[in-house]
């Protein structure tokens, strides 16, 4: 019993990083992996470098994207999931 309460601190702090920490992760990670794998033509975007554009083309690993410059190729995983969001919702009034 006595070891049970010398270790049950640290049970608990692993407990709470867990919690806070590791699972928030996971559950982003997989949203940002299921908001790449759901891009279409069509859709504008923004790069997590700060460039926007409008999806023209894609394929498994690499999309083509439509700036004012031009046509630019880029990894799927650097489209930012928050900032395209906000790009695609309407404002509020």
């Amino acid at each position: 019993m006595e070891l049970l309460n010398q270790f049950a601190p640290f049970i608990l702090m692993l407990g709470v990083f867990y919690f806070l920490i590791i699972r928030p992760q996971m559950k982003r990670q997989k949203d940002e992996k299921k908001f790449a794998s759901n891009l279409s033509k069509g859709d504008k975007v923004i790069t997590k470098s700060g460039m926007h554009g409008k999806i023209i083309d894609l394929d498994d690993n690499n999309c083509i994207i439509e700036t004012m410059a031009g046509k630019i190729k880029f990894q799927r995983s650097a489209i930012s999931m928050e900032m395209s969001k906000k790009l695609n919702t309407p404002a509020k009034k």
